[in-house]
């Protein structure tokens, strides 16, 4: 991007009057944060509306999610855009630092885990790729939480407030409304540009903030009812404040409910809307339409759609519904049963009683279909969309979507073969493989700058920014102790800014000489995060015994959220917490180990976790994590991943080898084998030193505060539950395997050549964990779209 950098001056200097009615020497941080942003927008809205233009050309894909985890804007699009250095320069003339205006952005508070950060990661390639391709979701006003962790290791759940949305454009005009059976709310789009690295392109990411039809009651309020005079109000926008309320009760699941067929109603009808303006004919829509619904929770938009059709548009159903299998494919996250999504009917029927009666057309439709292929009432039964009353959201996406995919092989041959077999059988043409990716630009350009500027050097070029596969040349450097040294220099400089870092924001000081082995992700009990501690406790036990015990010093750092309804989440996280308070006040130890669990895991704290990490621990029971993301950040910025054969992990040892990283437990064959016959008892009493760990939790080493919930933690290890065997994530059979891994850890640290060779063969290795790979595969196999780029 060319621009005049008065010009820029002057904009930043106008908008702080007109806004904030302050001169930029009286301004904050944030309003010069919002000035600049406007200042960029003037500057690339006539590309974004000229990329508009020339993707209504040609058929596009719709990414529908209810989650997009963004992250700060600012820096990532300023180095997109190619001016993050004359950017800097610009403010420092105006006496303003840019690091400081980066900090007053908060995290756009739009997802939570993974799939929200996959979702941010192919809009981001999309637009690198220029592929037509725009994303939908909802503006959430406070995220999901805040999340704080008290002195005694507890979570607590705060509100979490963005105030800073610099790049969001408000667009009134193309407001919609979402009609629920007893009132209906405003749907207003909210548009944020994703810039191309390398382009001119400018793609949408479109969300939707629900908002009431009539702000409040004039004839309550002048009544003086005044809580009445808003009530109306507070349900319309109560729908997009919290991402994924508590649902424990009905009020709660109701409103999930609301919040999924919002997303998808807005959307589709902004999509109807666009291709009636261009193109006319709505049975042409699935030749310009391709649309992606990531995970089960915008599975709506499969009778949404007939619905529109069918009511408003005149169409007949089958012809709706025969439109629908060549436009909606289906993205599956997860093989654990809890996650894909069931709705009761009653509760469909209850807030949009006409989808419920397409759904049941749909499923009527369906049986008919597998009757004339022969299939018994048994096997239909199985298929069934809606089973004891009951909408299985994964048997509707998957019985009218044209494609399904995994998002790791791994994953989509368990998914084939394994838990959605009959499905595969019935539909082998539908299923796919499309192993997640990550956007360099975001987790190495803009993250880690000190390596992407030496990649660049060792190069001679920054082609790979956007050809991820050219940082295979690095494996040439392997045996140059130079270049050796100089990447684990890098690597000592980000532990050191991570340490200042931690210091300010959590008060706690670590040692960058130690190894830093890192742990962020979700709270969930099939990460793992519990059999970690384990092993760190047991560490903690045998240095007590041999406190000159050979071990490298090691930081073992933990993050992640836990749902506010998932107790044993948030009792794991408290005993992580009980153990750091041990341990870190154990002066008879050295300072060999330490144990930290920082607050609020987001995308900013990951940016500067990722490139300090020494070993990236990725420990999920095996089978049970579809792909994850998290571990090719961390192989990306040359850590070495400490993980269990699941998920990417494997196609992660296959692309820099098993000698180069740290696989340790059962897989998937093995825990086949164990089904039903695993004893975790065996292991418990068998083995002193799990025995020990174990107890733990209910001994007196750490305390839960009279809660009750170490013993919960306790029981489900041993004892179990009407509804799950004891130990059903087989912590205790890996353990001795995850301890055995460990010492490998501190063998190959200790020779600093060769635990470098590690670093930088990960990093040769990472090409194929680009999102821009994967972006192109969803283009070419499931959508048929082709980039189109603006001229230069």
């Amino acid at each position: 991007m060319k621009f005049d950098k008065n010009v820029i001056k002057q904009s930043i200097e106008r908008y702080c009057k007109v806004k904030y009615g302050v001169k930029i020497g009286d301004a904050t941080n944030v309003q010069i944060l919002n000035a600049l942003g406007l200042a960029i927008l003037e500057e690339i809205i006539p590309e974004w509306e000229e990329t508009e233009q020339l993707y209504d050309k040609q058929k596009r894909a719709y990414y529908i999610s209810a989650e997009f985890l963004m992250g700060r804007a600012l820096g990532n699009n300023l180095i997109n855009l190619g001016i993050y250095s004359e950017i800097k320069e610009v403010l420092k003339e105006l006496n303003l630092d840019l690091n400081d205006v980066e900090n007053a952005e908060d995290d756009a508070a739009l997802g939570n885990g993974g799939l929200g950060r996959l979702a941010a990661c192919f809009m981001e390639s999309g637009a690198t790729t220029n592929l037509p391709l725009q994303g939908y979701g909802i503006r959430y006003s406070n995220g999901i939480f805040k999340q704080g962790i008290r002195p005694d290791g507890a979570q607590v759940e705060e509100v979490e407030k963005w105030r800073s949305d610099p790049f969001g454009l408000r667009k009134e005009n193309l407001e919609v409304e979402v009609e629920f059976k007893d009132f209906n709310v405003r749907a207003i789009p909210y548009d944020t540009p994703i810039i191309a690295y390398g382009s001119r392109n400018i793609n949408t990411l479109r969300l939707w903030q629900s908002e009431p039809k009539v702000e409040f009651d004039f004839m309550l309020f002048n009544s003086q009812a005044y809580d009445e005079s808003v009530r109306e109000s507070n349900r319309a926008k109560d729908i997009s404040r919290v991402l994924y309320p508590n649902d424990t009760n009905e009020q709660g699941k109701l409103l999930r409910l609301k919040q999924q067929y919002f997303l998808v109603s807005a959307s589709l009808q902004d999509m109807i809307r666009k291709h009636k303006e261009i193109h006319g004919d709505l049975n042409t829509l699935p030749e310009w339409a391709a649309i992606q619904l990531n995970d089960t929770h915008p599975t709506l938009a499969i009778p949404e759609y007939i619905r529109l059709m069918v009511d408003h548009e005149g169409m007949g159903f089958s012809e709706a519904l025969a439109n629908a299998k060549k436009m909606f494919a289906y993205t599956n996250h997860t093989i654990l049963k809890e996650a894909l999504e069931k709705w009761s009917m009653d509760l469909i029927k209850k807030l949009i009683p006409r989808i419920a009666k397409i759904i049941e057309k749909i499923n009527w439709e369906f049986i008919e279909e597998l009757k004339e292929k022969g299939y018994s009432t048994d096997q239909i039964d199985h298929y069934s969309i809606i089973q004891y009353n009951t909408v299985h959201m994964a048997n509707l996406a998957i019985a009218v979507g044209y494609a399904v995919n995994g998002v790791a092989q791994l994953h989509s041959d368990l998914l084939k073969h394994v838990e959605l077999n009959s499905w595969y059988k019935l539909f082998p043409e539908k299923f796919q493989n499309k192993t997640n990716g990550i956007t360099p630009r975001r987790w190495l350009n803009y993250s880690n700058i000190r390596l992407t500027a030496y990649i660049s050097e060792l190069l001679g070029n920054e082609d790979w920014v956007r050809d991820l596969s050219k940082l295979k040349a690095l494996e040439k450097y392997v045996n140059d102790d130079a270049v050796l040294k100089k990447i684990m220099d890098i690597k000592y400089k980000n532990k050191e800014s991570l340490v200042n870092y931690i210091k300010e924001v959590e008060g706690i000081t670590l040692d960058p000489e130690s190894i830093f082995d890192i742990q962020v992700k979700r709270l969930h009990e099939y990460k793992r995060q519990l059999l970690n501690a384990f092993y760190i406790i047991d560490l903690y036990y045998r240095l007590k015994e041999n406190p000159n015990m050979d071990i490298p010093k090691i930081t073992f750092i933990f993050g992640g959220k836990a749902f506010p309804g998932y107790a044993r989440a948030k009792a794991i996280i408290k005993y992580i917490g009980q153990i750091s308070n041990l341990i870190n006040n154990d002066e008879t130890i050295n300072g060999k180990i330490k144990v930290l669990y920082v607050q609020n895991y987001r995308v900013t704290y990951a940016e500067k976790l990722m490139p300090a990490a020494d070993v990236s621990k990725q420990i999920s029971t095996a089978g049970k994590e579809a792909s994850g993301t998290g571990n090719m950040k961390f192989m990306l910025n040359g850590a070495v991943t400490f993980g269990t054969y699941d998920g990417a992990n494997v196609e992660i040892v296959q692309a820099a080898g098993e000698e180069n990283n740290f696989i340790f437990g059962l897989r998937v064959e093995d825990i086949e084998k164990l089904s039903g016959k695993y004893n975790s008892r065996e292991y418990y009493e068998k083995y002193p030193d799990i025995k020990r760990a174990v107890d733990s939790l209910i001994d007196g080493t750490v305390s839960d505060g009279g809660s009750g919930e170490f013993q919960d933690l306790w029981n489900s290890l041993l004892v179990g539950s009407s509804w799950e065997a004891p130990d059903t994530y087989y912590l205790l059979a890996d353990f001795k395997a995850f301890k055995q891994a460990e010492e490998k850890v501190f063998v190959a640290y200790k020779n600093k050549k060769h635990w470098a060779q590690m670093c930088l063969i990960n990093i040769a290795n990472a090409g194929q964990f680009s999102s821009d790979r994967t972006i192109l595969e969803y283009a070419k196999d499931i959508w048929n779209i082709k980039p189109a780029t603006l001229s230069l």
